[in-house]
């Protein structure tokens, strides 16, 4: 029998629906039940494509003993931390306090007001490595709850007080100069990895946002070290196994130093930010390998992320059925040379050395994860190319990984800005296409009458989670891209309707912001994180929208709000510059205005304003930003008495209240831009 679960949206919660266990989704009637009944919460929280929590889930919650114990003495709650990244910050940052690590699933046991007292990730169902195992963690927390009662929301009530006075030193109000940024590029180079790419040791998670502020920091100052550092990187991700040499598209992260064998689930947020940075990176250098990269994952996520509706979903699963039924971590991927030789034949040598196939195997029982090693043999394009189709049409036909379908509006801003962009650049109008639709389920479905956002949606049914800063910023990123590529003012419109509440709802007195709204959903602590990890955080996210609306306006409270957010990058930029990487790419912007580009013409469609548009789409300047239309059109404010040059379409650019001569010619606005 179903539990409460079947009526969520969730495809993770979904997922738990007919265990055993009598789950409740996070809500207040979870709560009033608990006290209710004088029973503790355990709160499981995970998301659709995590491995272990999947593990935890068939050996545990699947588990009919396990499940009455849990039934009879806990009332139990199940979140999606995607849906609820609210909820999941607040107890996680109450794990990593009491054990000094994190992760999921992420397993938190609380008192019916909500206030945590034990905790822990992964639960074995039985004792192993040290660890105790679920059945008796139940147990020790039941005894102590019935038993030492006073003492255990005594130990809660302390750990809410210490989480609440918790005050990070968030630097002030001031933004970072020239040598806050100069002292992160050290930092940066000292942790860099010179032989392999990458930052710090394993596992390795490809650096998206730092590679944006080095592009960046490159394009400013001409330090080459910068520009050094993120093209060995992206080529050596691009060539190791965390790229899928067949299928386009990244993996979470790599287990190993040199980027052989990835953690297979792939995430929207990651593979959006890469086909960015690898669409930057070709802007920067002209390598064939990062345009090849970032049109083989643009054209990945519209193959097997989009939805039905246009929006993209949030992962594939890293487990797939092997084709015995077991459910294994990457069988969909990863090769043995027996397969090749099923598949390719006489081509099957060729492929198992240009792929680094080996006998042996780079991944578990004799499979390899395929890469690109470097080596010195010249290889046949036509025929390697006709065994990666064949390989690919081969893969085709295996049990493939199941993908979370919901819909998160954060990360489809990110998708959104990407697409955009690398469409524009590399003249696939399909691309902008696929940005526009998204951006319209995200208007149509997510956007309330009263321009509030909502988390989640799925089969175009928006979820019942209020949106966080993250949405509203990273939405507002993808509105003011595709405003810039399509030439159509409503998205900056809608960009500045998002904003608004960013300025109204969820920044401090101090000028610092936080992670849910100030009429949202109360928690234990009102959650607060400007660290830069798997996505941008939704504090830095805003600083940057924040100034590129304020740079297409003139708003002065967006700039002003915009550079007080930044303050936190002038704290934590020469520390841990590699936690913060998009705030260090926004404070690039900052330092470089970020320039102003209008460009008029007599109409979109005219060739000579088609290139103009196209030479500053193509420009390197740090987070410049870009109208165009005619001389008459008031879709920007950027287009305001911006006349036709002689009769012939310009391009004006301006920087600190300070303009240029405008131009018509677009060597001269490809100098003045860089690229």
């Amino acid at each position: 029998m179903a539990n409460r679960l079947a009526l969520e949206t969730s495809p993770y919660l979904l997922q738990h629906a007919d265990n055993p266990v009598d789950w409740w989704p996070w809500s207040d009637e979870a709560f009033d039940e608990a006290r209710r009944r004088n029973l503790p919460v355990l709160l499981s929280v995970g998301y659709s494509s995590c491995h272990w929590c999947h593990v935890m889930a068939h050996e545990s919650f699947e588990d009919r003993t396990t499940a009455d114990y849990l039934n009879e003495h806990f009332v139990n709650v199940k979140v999606d931390r995607e849906e609820r990244p609210d909820v999941d910050a607040v107890y996680m940052e109450a794990v990593q306090a009491a054990t000094g690590h994190g992760g999921w699933p992420m397993t938190v046991f609380l008192t019916p007001d909500a206030e945590p007292f034990y905790f822990g990730t992964y639960f074995p169902p039985v004792p192993r490595h040290g660890m105790p195992s679920f059945r008796q963690v139940l147990a020790g927390v039941t005894q102590a709850w019935n038993e030492r009662h006073d003492e255990v929301t005594e130990v809660a009530g302390k750990i809410v007080r210490d989480l609440t006075q918790r005050e990070m030193a968030f630097g002030g109000t001031d933004a970072p100069g020239e040598q806050e940024l100069a002292q992160a590029l050290l930092a940066l180079t000292r942790e860099y990895d010179a032989q392999r790419g990458g930052f710090g040791a394993a596992p390795k998670f490809p650096p998206s946002m730092v590679i944006e502020f080095l592009l960046r920091h490159h394009a400013r100052t001409g330090a080459e070290g910068a520009l050094q550092m993120a093209r060995d990187t992206c080529e050596r991700m691009a060539r190791g196994g965390i790229y899928d040499q067949l299928g386009g598209g990244f993996a979470r992260y790599s287990v190993d130093r040199d980027w052989v064998v990835p953690h297979f689930e792939k995430m929207l947020y990651d593979n959006a930010l890469l086909c960015r940075v690898y669409t930057h990176l070709w802007r920067s250098t002209g390598s064939e390998l990062a345009r090849r990269v970032a049109l083989e994952t643009a054209d990945f996520m519209v193959r097997e992320l989009r939805t039905e509706q246009g929006g993209f979903a949030s992962a594939l699963d890293a487990d797939s059925d092997d084709g015995t039924g077991r459910h294994v971590e990457g069988a969909y991927y990863v090769w043995t040379p027996e397969q090749l030789r099923e598949v390719l034949h006489d081509d099957a040598e060729l492929a198992a050395q240009y792929f680094g196939v080996t006998e042996e195997g780079t991944f578990e029982e004799g499979a390899s994860v395929l890469q690109l090693p470097q080596q010195d043999s010249v290889f046949d394009a036509a025929r390697v190319e006709s065994a990666r189709v064949r390989l690919l049409a081969a893969r085709a036909t295996r049990p493939a990984p199941g993908r979370d379908d919901k819909v998160v509006a954060a990360w489809n801003g990110l998708a959104v800005a990407a697409l955009a962009e690398t469409g524009a650049c590399f003249e696939r109008p399909d691309l902008v296409e696929a940005a526009l639709a998204a951006a319209d389920l995200l208007v149509r479905v997510h956007l309330d009458e009263h321009g509030r956002l909502a988390r989640t949606s799925k089969d175009g049914r928006a979820g019942a989670n209020a949106g966080v800063l993250e949405d509203y910023a990273d939405v507002a990123e993808g509105f003011l891209a595709l405003a810039s590529v399509t030439g159509e003012g409503v998205w900056l419109d809608f960009a500045g309707l998002l904003l608004d509440h960013v300025l109204t709802r969820f920044v401090g007195e101090d000028g610092t912001l936080f992670d849910t709204a100030a009429d949202a959903e109360r928690l234990i602590r009102r959650p607060q994180d400007p660290t830069d990890n798997a996505a941008p955080s939704g504090w830095t996210a805003a600083a940057g929208a924040l100034l590129s609306y304020a740079a297409h306006t003139g708003s002065e409270p967006h700039r002003t709000a915009a550079e007080r957010a930044l303050g936190v990058v002038k704290a934590l930029g020469p520390r841990v510059p590699r936690f913060i990487g998009w705030g260090l790419a926004v404070a690039e912007a900052l330092l470089d205005g970020p320039k102003e580009v209008a460009v008029v013409g007599p109409a979109l469609d005219d060739p000579a304003t088609r290139l103009l548009h196209r030479t500053a789409l193509l420009g390197t300047a740090p987070g410049a930003v870009l109208a165009w239309g005619t001389p008459d059109g008031d879709e920007f404010p950027l287009l305001t008495d911006r006349p036709l040059v002689g009769g012939a379409p310009a391009a004006y650019v301006c920087r600190n209240f300070t303009c240029d001569a405008p131009t018509t010619d677009p060597e001269h606005l490809r100098r003045t831009l860089g690229g």
